[in-house]
Parts: C-alpha cells; sequence; structure tokens
C-alpha cells in the first residue's frame, strides 16, 4: 500500500544539496531546475560532469562545489538529495541528514529516502506527480510521458479561465465552491 503523502515544495525558497556530481547527479540537478529554475542549489562532488558546468552557466543559483563530501555542506540547507556510485557515502549523508533532521532522497536507495523524487507531466500551470512509491521510476516515467502525449496544450487556458471566474464569484467559500464544482462538471 503506498502510504506517501504527495506535496509540491516551493524549492525556490528552499536551498537545497546535491550530492554528487555524475548522471544521478546531473538527473537529479536538471529536474530540480526544470521545475523551479530559481532554485538555490548546492551540489558537492570530487568529480563533477562537464554537463553541470553547462547547467550552472544557465542557473546562477546553482553553486558547484568540487571537493568530497562533509557534514559540514548540510549548514543552512533545507533538503538533501544523494547521487553518488559510493554505498558509504550515500549512507553517511543520509545519517548525517537524520541527525539534523533534514530530509533527504538517496538515489535507488527507498530505504535510505524520507522521499521519492516524482515522475511530473507539466502543461503549463498544472503539474500532476506520479509515484511508484520507489517500486519503479521506469514505469513512472513512461507513464509520465503517455500523459503529456494525451493531455492538450490548451490545458492552461482552461486554467487560465477558471482562475479569472473564481476572482469574480461572490459569496463564501462553500458557495464558490459549489459553482465551481458546478461549472467544472463537463470535465468529467
Amino acid at each position: 500500500m503506498n502510504t506517501l503523502f504527495p506535496i509540491f515544495v516551493k524549492a525556490n525558497q528552499l536551498h537545497t544539496l546535491i550530492v554528487g556530481g555524475g548522471y544521478v547527479g546531473l538527473e537529479k540537478a536538471t529536474a530540480l531546475l526544470g521545475n523551479s529554475p530559481d532554485a538555490r542549489v548546492t551540489l558537492v562532488a570530487p568529480e563533477i560532469r562537464a554537463e553541470l558546468y553547462e547547467l550552472a552557466e544557465q542557473h546562477p543559483l546553482l553553486e558547484l562545489v568540487k571537493q568530497p563530501y562533509h557534514s559540514l555542506y548540510l549548514n543552512d540547507k533545507d533538503l538533501v538529495i544523494v547521487g553518488t556510485n559510493d554505498k558509504d557515502v550515500n549512507r553517511q549523508v543520509q545519517v548525517d541528514c537524520k541527525a539534523r533532521r533534514i530530509l533527504v532522497n538517496v538515489a535507488d536507495t527507498p530505504d535510505l529516502c524520507d522521499f521519492y523524487l516524482s515522475s511530473v507531466v507539466k502543461k503549463g500551470d498544472l503539474k500532476i506527480a506520479i509515484s511508484t512509491n520507489g517500486k519503479s521510476p521506469t514505469f513512472a516515467k513512461r507513464f509520465r510521458e503517455v500523459l503529456e502525449e494525451i493531455l492538450p496544450d490548451s490545458l492552461q487556458e482552461t486554467l487560465d479561465n477558471l482562475t479569472a471566474i473564481r476572482n469574480q464569484l461572490k459569496g463564501d467559500f462553500v458557495q464558490k465552491m459549489e459553482k465551481l464544482n458546478e461549472i467544472t462538471k463537463v470535465l468529467k
């Protein structure tokens, strides 16, 4: 049973640490900055892929630190994502995060994760997060591709129209919700 509680965080109001400068670190940094281009991210690793330097040129709030991980890098961090190929380093980061009560995701190691990174469908302001409870990121990715293909690009216009309607509605919260439910019944 999937007991995860889905949330959307305002990554631009957090300071995220990514540990690992290889392919996984690149993938996580790209996903994070693709969803929140103004996110403040520090990436630390003894070796850093060239693509990460290119990404840092496009995102001035992405700081690359070419050093081995040390717990001092957790200072002032709100969220941590780990993606190294060294299981001992991954475990140490997780232990250090737990001691500081910082939420951590260790790629490909569900038992060490406080949260999982979802596969995300984006259509304008609409975002749909897909989770398989850590069981199959590949399935989540394929399902995301299917949804991206079938959801119309006109969804943003629909959202904008519903926002305009909501802003013009009179009455209390319950009255507004009843009216919006009536209007959106056609979406069933």
